[in-house]
């Protein structure tokens, strides 16, 4: 899978409102058939601060995302709310899914 996470740094007036602002978006992104995750964070130490857990099933579900009406729409219409360029990690990761964090096992869930 191609994992990506990206901090966004919104404009503190339109901080409160971005879930919102990127709703669209979100929706439509969710919606692609090679979308297995795209979940935003607000960080607990920075409040204009959002970060967007995604992943895509492979390189062609990611390509297939970016050649999206709905990115191209949020190219535009997303921007004009953000401090600063998104940044990003983007990995391919040889699983499909999350996988278990051993360190931290809950006793009878393993």
């Amino acid at each position: 899978m191609i994992f990506i996470t990206a901090k966004f740094r919104v404009r503190p007036e339109h901080a409160d409102r971005w879930p919102e602002i990127s709703a669209d978006f979100t929706r439509a992104t969710r919606a692609e058939p090679g979308c297995l995750w795209f979940d935003w964070s607000r960080s607990v130490d920075e409040p204009t601060e959002y970060v967007l857990v995604e992943a895509f099933r492979d390189d062609e579900a990611g390509a297939a995302h970016v050649r999206s009406a709905h990115f191209k729409a949020a190219q535009q219409t997303l921007p004009p709310h953000l401090a600063e360029t998104p940044r990003i990690v983007n990995a391919t990761i040889p699983q499909d899914d999350w996988a278990l964090l051993g360190e931290m096992a809950v006793p009878g869930q393993e």
